[in-house]
């Protein structure tokens, strides 16, 4: 999956962008994603597992590529680039994915998030943070509401 990302990311780059990403999506396919009141958790709870279980997945497999040969592995060649580095490509993946939201593409959306996604995990990797760690805080605050959750966070300066 890694290399699939990385190879769709050098693709796009290498034909100036101008292809578009997530190619086109069935007529049917748009208008079940543009139901308004669709439940976020209408999967059946193994389709849910599943869907977490590749991103545990993706972050073995960055997990494994950290210290391997950089000119073999996308996720090497960042690792090897240092935090700054992985930082700035988390933000210009970011970047991307709220300028495909604001311009209303679900395809380039879906796109860009999976790229977020995959660069946030290598920074995962980086900073020592494991998935189940980031779970376990969503479990946490899933527990209240969200202006609970908030007003329980330490105030930081200049607020």
């Amino acid at each position: 999956m890694i290399m699939a990302l990385a190879t769709k990311r050098t693709t796009r780059k290498a034909d100036g962008g101008g292809a578009k990403k997530g190619g086109a999506k069935p007529a049917s396919a748009k208008k079940a994603q543009g139901k308004k009141g669709a439940s976020k958790s209408a999967a059946p709870p193994e389709v849910q597992q599943t869907d977490a279980q590749v991103l545990d997945h993706l972050f073995e497999t960055v997990l494994s590529r950290r210290g391997t040969d950089p000119s073999l592995s996308h996720s090497a060649r960042l690792l090897s680039r240092g935090r700054k580095k992985i930082a700035q490509k988390f933000g210009e993946e970011a970047v991307e994915c709220l300028i495909e939201a604001v311009a209303g593409k679900p395809a380039e959306l879906i796109s860009e998030s999976a790229d977020v996604l995959y660069h946030l995990i290598v920074m995962w990797v980086d900073a020592g943070v494991t998935p189940q760690e980031v779970w376990q805080e969503l479990r946490r605050r899933e527990a209240m509401s969200g202006v609970e959750e908030k007003a329980s966070r330490p105030r930081k300066t200049g607020e």
